[in-house]
């Protein structure tokens, strides 16, 4: 791989690790703005001659809140995962922040963000504790593996 072509797939993968970063930004919104319109829900909701039914609702409410707080945690988790990367590390093997062309599809080793298109090119952007990312952790260029019964060639990694 020429300069020219590694100076490039750095830049790609800049590009992937800012969408994967965008992907975490709005789904931390999404979650927050969910917890906030719940949180309000609950206090204004006022007590009512259907008392039973009240009870119901705020129950309701608080298990969509500590639902929502699981979420809100667990996207954290991901938050930190994606802070741990260093796309300016290159790698023989297979690492957290690693581009893989494979013989079947393209993957960033990062977070579970899933489909990124950048240039009308297709990348998978997939945590290393998925089966396809433990499948990938520590390979090399032309090493196979066996995926849902296909054999996949990794062609390079940067």
């Amino acid at each position: 791989m020429t300069r020219y072509m590694m100076m490039k797939k750095n830049e790609l993968k800049q590009l992937l690790f800012d969408k994967c970063s965008d992907y975490v930004e709005t789904r931390f919104s999404t979650i927050q703005s969910s917890i906030e319109e719940i949180q309000e829900s609950l206090t204004s909701e006022t007590k009512s001659s259907a008392g039973d039914k009240h009870e119901t609702g705020r129950a309701m409410l608080q298990l969509e809140r500590e639902k929502a707080g699981q979420q809100l945690a667990e996207i954290e988790n991901v938050k930190n995962a994606l802070a741990q990367i260093n796309i300016e590390k290159t790698s023989e093997t297979v690492i957290l922040g690693s581009l893989v062309y494979t013989s079947q599809f393209n993957y960033f080793i990062a977070i579970s963000a899933g489909l990124i298109t950048v240039d009308y090119e297709i990348f998978y952007a997939i945590s290393p504790q998925t089966l396809i990312g433990q499948l990938l952790l520590g390979k090399r260029t032309g090493d196979s593996f066996i995926f849902r019964e296909q054999v996949i060639v990794i062609e390079y990694i940067i």
